[in-house]
């Protein structure tokens, strides 16, 4: 016999549903700014993320409406009907678990997909994040710096080297890609693209003083010529 009781556990189910439901709604809502959504990706690396997040957004569904079920039938039980260690270990553990498993078998999986690999037409640049402002460097325009505007070629995989010069910091253009910090005297490397022409928002997303709130910067795609036009130096 467990040391607590069920019926200790069902005190809480009233709680459970009755704010449980209208708070998910609202963390979901709380996301819904396009320019700096994750679920509205604009590149192939924030496609996979965005799978990712509706997947474990549907596995951690399935929980909830799970034991709320349980929690909903324990309810309708006369006392000392239900046997606590088969709805609670077989059903209450047993299923989130499995479930769980089965959402870090395909996270690891996805991982796999966002690693930066070899591939043709590779453009790579540099980001140096400050307190308060990003600057960005170009390898196929040596000398050319711009500051808090990172041109890239739209439809090509981009490698970001991704540094900083005082605290850590944190490198995010949600439509594009995942994040990766800014670290101090250390190099990380994160593969982003483009699908189309664009204006994309960035920002630091690592809280680190006062000036947090406004470390933002633009991704600007170009198509081919606008590409080219930005290496000839034609592009501010």
């Amino acid at each position: 016999m467990f040391t607590f009781g069920l019926d200790h556990f069902l005190g809480h189910g009233r709680s459970l549903l009755r704010w449980g439901l209208p708070a998910s709604t609202l963390l979901l809502l709380a996301g819904c700014e396009e320019s700096l959504s994750a679920v509205h990706p604009a590149g192939p690396a924030a496609q996979v993320i965005s799978q990712l997040w509706w997947v474990l957004l549907a596995g951690a569904a399935a929980i909830f409406l799970f034991v709320a079920a349980l929690i909903a039938l324990a309810w309708r039980r006369p006392p000392g009907e239900t046997e606590e260690r088969r709805f609670v270990v077989w059903l209450g553990l047993a299923f989130p678990m499995t479930v769980l498993a089965a959402l870090l078998a395909y996270g690891l999986v996805v991982g796999e997909r966002l690693l930066p690999r070899a591939t043709p037409d590779l453009v790579r640049v540099q980001a140096e994040a400050r307190q308060w402002d990003w600057r960005f460097g170009y390898d196929d325009a040596p000398g050319r710096v711009t500051e808090n505007l990172l041109h890239i070629p739209a439809g090509r995989p981009v490698d970001v080297a991704i540094t900083s010069v005082d605290v850590v910091h944190g490198f995010w253009v949600p439509r594009l890609a995942g994040k990766l910090d800014a670290v101090p005297g250390h190099v990380n490397l994160l593969r982003i693209e483009a699908d189309s022409p664009g204006r994309y928002e960035g920002l630091g997303s690592e809280f680190n003083g006062a000036g947090y709130r406004d470390h933002r910067f633009t991704v600007i795609a170009h198509d081919a010529e606008g590409w080219r036009a930005f290496l000839r130096g034609e592009t501010p």
